[in-house]
């Protein structure tokens, strides 16, 4: 058996696990952050609802007090 050829195979080897992980952990992190935003963003829209329900609601309220008076 060639041992040089096993270990130039050997540090092949750790090299690219190496290089996937880390590539890995990258993706990994951009896509929590990502998500993040997305959470966020949903966050914002939900309350933006709400606050035209009340809205709505609010002219709803007004309407009928100025046809009442």
């Amino acid at each position: 058996m060639n041992w040089i050829a096993f270990g130039a195979s050997a540090v092949t080897a750790i090299c690219a696990l190496i290089g996937t992980y880390l590539s890995n952990k990258k993706t990994t992190a951009l896509i929590e952050y990502r998500l993040k935003m997305l959470e966020d963003k949903v966050g914002r829209h939900n309350s933006l609802e709400s606050r035209i329900v009340n809205l709505e609601n609010d002219i709803r309220w007004l309407k009928n007090e100025m046809k009442a008076s």
